[in-house]
């Protein structure tokens, strides 16, 4: 699925903000910058994780459960540390399934519910997979100091406080 790039000439934020008082044209321009950055790096993490036959939702799943307790996570578990629904992670479990990274099994402690867990498969796919990964992460923010890198996450942090304005 292609991703619409959002732009915006200056000239034409600036006519608008003519009609329009209260178009900020700085805010508008670091907005669509940001818009057309997350597109990038969304379309690059898809083509990434494509590779191993995943995707971001399947990817950080399996990374849960590799750092899960022993006894595994419930569904509601990994839905929360998602922030995704139940009904989203369901479709991704059966995803992994089917491909044998992970095993539904029946909790040790309440029949009525199940505990995921990772399959041999699965910790042998990220273990395989996690050097490249990190090393492609890396190069991601190569071209950032150290302390820009910590600046951006300040940054995001603020945008993401105004991310409710949106709503």
């Amino acid at each position: 699925m292609e991703t619409l790039r959002p732009f915006v000439e200056k000239e034409i934020l600036e006519n608008l903000a003519k009609q329009v008082p209260e178009l900020d044209v700085t805010s508008v321009e670091t907005c669509l910058a940001f818009l057309h950055t997350t597109a990038e790096v969304y379309t690059a993490l898809n083509t990434h994780f494509a590779r191993y036959g995943l995707s971001m939702g399947k990817f950080t799943l399996l990374m849960q459960l590799f750092h899960a307790p022993e006894q595994g996570l419930t569904p509601s578990e990994c839905a929360e540390r998602a922030k995704v629904t139940r009904a989203t992670i369901t479709g991704l479990l059966d995803g992994l399934e089917r491909d044998d990274y992970i095993r539904r099994q029946p909790s040790l402690t309440d029949r009525r519910m199940l505990t995921i867990h990772l399959t041999e498969k699965g910790r042998l796919l990220l273990e395989n997979m996690l050097p490249d990964h990190f090393c492609r992460t890396t190069k991601l923010m190569a071209n950032l100091s150290y302390a820009e890198k910590l600046m951006l996450i300040e940054l995001l942090a603020k945008v993401s406080a105004g991310a409710p304005a949106m709503s």
